[in-house]
């Protein structure tokens, strides 16, 4: 009995693992497209600042 419950045990440790190691790759993909996009958030908030131009007209 006591080795059935060793194999439950170590079920949930491959488990808990398997979990860690997928939720480290996506955030590490996720980490990766980030930096990779950075410069073109980057330009782009540039771009926006520069057409930010209010025209003031008194009639």
């Amino acid at each position: 009995m006591s080795e059935v419950a060793q194999q439950k045990d170590k079920f949930w440790l491959y488990v808990g693992i398997t979990m860690f190691v997928i939720v480290t790759g996506i955030l590490l993909i996720k980490q990766s497209e980030n930096e990779k996009f950075a410069p073109i958030k980057q330009q782009v908030a540039e771009e926006n600042a520069q057409l930010n131009i209010r025209v003031l007209k008194n009639y």
